[in-house]
């Protein structure tokens, strides 16, 4: 994002007669210039522009375009949706189609006609200002709906819910990986909300909270007499699922023997139930979850291999509370607001004691932990604010190690300081800016550089 109301144009040329053109002929843009791969790659993570005119004969060798796609490369991997126009000499035009094939949004080759150059930038700048809205209306009606009970806006997060919006409405068989307490249980619920099969049942089972001899008879059911006490014919959890999606929690913790019949049925889609001989077809889709090493696991003779592939299609790695930067804050005044609604008391918020004790621990219980640590705090508090005493945090003996990289540094400060003055002010963005002691225009430069939403 520029400093002005204008797109920026990211120009990669290293002809300086060009650079000047290029300046001179998009007034209506905030150009900026760069010179070869690595200032072109700042100058993304800087400015974030939407549009890209990329020269593949960069330095050291502007005679061949192996620094320009290996630029055209890095630059995607960084901002996927930015639409990269590639400029090319005369003869070139085979390694034009293949900067096309690796995701350039069009071409110009050289002599450049800069009418003709305008506008192609013209149209791709409307068209990622089109995508964008796009997917701005597209996570508000996902985050206000289905998705909205997940909260927090830090870059982890947010890289969590698009592979969550991506992946939901498909039949791919999803692994939620991530420490107790981190929200696995939510991330399911919103795959399966936002599949096509949300209108049929959502079955969760804990695979570690029932003993090994009894899981078989919850997950496939059991026939009348299969076993003392088997008084009728009952149905299990993959029946009761049918057209809908099983959630396995905890299946690194399913034993062993269990695993074999448990593969038999994620490849052939029929099972029987227990004492019974009726092979039962059955349609659902399989979301898996643990907290355990699977790779570990399998070394230890613990976990099959060939049922990891299977139930690890896609995997979905949940972030620790403690690396979503700027998510404590929102999460506490969240509980704040839920648990004072509940008791009915005049609690408006945390002192600033208390507010740098959250944002300082290392919350190795996650999500769950600072959730009780809040509940605590409303009841014992005896304030108009939650204090640092009121938290009753022990000293952190799970503190990560302080930064020494100056960039994470001033990435971290900065995140902490942007989102404390928007907790402060209640969402206030002026409010916040002259907190921080900074324009409103700067303040949402920093929010759109650092990932955080209001």
């Amino acid at each position: 994002m520029g400093t002005t109301d204008q797109p920026v144009l990211l120009i990669v040329e290293d002809d300086e007669g060009l650079q000047n053109q290029f300046r001179w002929s998009f007034d209506n843009y905030e150009v900026v210039i760069a010179g070869d791969r690595t200032s072109a790659v700042e100058a993304i993570q800087r400015h974030h522009p939407a549009v890209v005119t990329l020269d593949l004969g960069l330095p050291p060798d502007p005679t061949n375009a192996s620094e320009g796609l290996a630029a055209l490369q890095e630059i995607l991997l960084l901002e996927p949706f930015t639409k990269i126009i590639v400029v090319t000499g005369n003869d070139d035009h085979t390694v034009a189609l293949q900067a096309i094939e690796n995701g350039a949004y069009d071409f110009c080759q050289k002599p450049i006609d800069i009418d003709s150059l305008k506008l192609i930038v013209d149209r791709a700048t409307y068209l990622a200002s089109l995508e964008k809205e796009i997917r701005v209306l597209k996570t508000e009606k996902n985050h206000s709906g289905v998705l909205s009970n997940i909260i927090g806006t830090s870059p982890k997060l947010a890289k969590v819910l698009q592979t969550v919006e991506k992946v939901a409405d498909t039949d791919a068989s999803i692994l939620i990986l991530g420490e107790s307490g981190t929200g696995k249980e939510l991330i399911a619920q919103g795959i399966h909300q936002l599949s096509a099969r949300n209108n049929k049942p959502l079955v969760a089972i804990n695979c570690a909270a029932i003993p090994g001899e009894l899981l078989e008879s919850e997950l496939f059911g059991y026939e009348k007499g299969a076993f003392t006490g088997a008084v009728k014919t009952t149905p299990g959890k993959i029946e009761k699922a049918a057209g809908g999606t099983l959630f396995l929690d905890e299946i690194g913790d399913m034993p062993i023997s269990l695993q074999a019949k448990i593969l038999r049925f994620l490849e052939q889609r029929v099972f029987e139930r227990v004492g019974g001989r009726e092979e039962i077809p059955v349609d659902i889709r399989i979301v898996c979850a643990t907290h355990r090493n699977i790779q570990t696991l399998i070394t230890d003779k613990l976990f099959r291999e060939d049922l990891y592939y299977r139930i690890g299609e896609i995997e979905i790695p949940l972030p620790a509370l403690h690396e979503r930067q700027g998510d404590i804050a929102v999460l506490a005044k969240t509980f704040l607001t839920q648990f004072s609604s509940q008791r009915n008391n005049e609690l408006k918020g945390f002192t600033d004691a208390a507010l740098e004790a959250l944002n300082h621990y290392s919350w190795p219980g996650n999500i769950r932990e600072l959730k009780n640590t809040i509940k605590r705090a409303v009841i014992l508090s005896e304030g108009t604010q939650i204090t640092k005493e009121d938290l009753g945090l022990e000293p952190d003996k799970h503190a990560t190690a302080p930064i020494t990289d100056l960039k994470q540094a001033r990435a971290q400060a900065e995140l902490e300081a942007v989102t404390n003055a928007l907790f402060t002010s209640d969402d206030n963005v002026a409010t916040a800016a002259k907190i921080l002691g900074i324009t409103r225009p700067t303040l949402y430069a920093l929010m759109e550089k650092l990932g955080i939403k209001r």
